[in-house]
């Protein structure tokens, strides 16, 4: 597993075969159960977590002790990287949502890893640069836009099937999750779909499955226009 991990990870892929290797041997395999956490806030022990097989969802939790959806990983993505560069406890919490093989690599490792093979590092902090511009523009969608908008957004930024000018996509996750992220309510999210296809901007299918039957206005819906 541990080969296999390091070997389909972006911030490794520009090492050769025998470093790749070297890094393998820093790695500790881990299996945790759906539901079950790889860290929590606070953990005193600060670990590069990348995923092999399964998801993992990062989430705060606010005041109130709701749960603030941050992102969710799939395979060949990492978390835990702020922890582990600055030696301090992480601030949020990472949880499987399917059973999930992961890789860990400690902070003391992490660190001469990065001194010996400085490339990893900048393929690092390229990562984290593309998810603080994707933190950015979500926050600029919940500052400035309302619910359709920002659902229209999050939809159109999902992958699909595409027939023309039609597409098909999944729902990633529950419900729940979903409006967590475009921070609204299970109820609210329900109605703006509901809303979005009495306008005919989507279909709703079956399961998690929506089709996208207009796109363009759909988009000027996100932009606001």
């Amino acid at each position: 597993m541990v080969d296999t991990c390091v070997s389909r990870v972006p911030v490794f892929a520009g090492l050769s075969a025998s470093d790749q290797h070297r890094v393998a041997g820093l790695a500790r395999p881990v299996q945790l159960k759906a539901g079950e956490f790889a860290y929590s806030a606070n953990d005193a022990v600060s670990r590069l977590i990348v995923l092999h097989t399964g998801r993992l969802k990062i989430f705060r939790l606010s005041a109130d002790g709701s749960e603030q959806l941050v992102r969710v990983l799939g395979p060949g993505e990492f978390t835990g990287e702020t922890a582990v560069f600055t030696g301090q406890p992480p601030g949020d919490f990472a949880a499987a949502l399917d059973d999930s093989q992961l890789c860990a690599f400690r902070h003391d490792d992490l660190q001469s890893l990065v001194r010996e093979y400085p490339e990893t590092g900048l393929s690092m902090l390229a990562t984290v640069s593309e998810r603080l511009s994707v933190a950015e523009h979500r926050l600029n969608s919940l500052t400035s836009h309302d619910v359709h908008s920002r659902l229209a957004d999050y939809l159109l930024g999902l992958p699909g099937a595409r027939r023309g000018n039609i597409a098909t996509v999944d729902l990633p996750l529950a419900k729940k999750d979903v409006a967590s992220i475009i921070d609204t309510t299970p109820e609210s999210l329900s109605r703006a779909l509901k809303s979005l296809a009495s306008q005919g901007l989507i279909v709703i299918g079956s399961g998690r499955s929506i089709v996208i039957t207009q796109p363009n206005l759909l988009r000027r819906l996100a932009d606001g226009v």
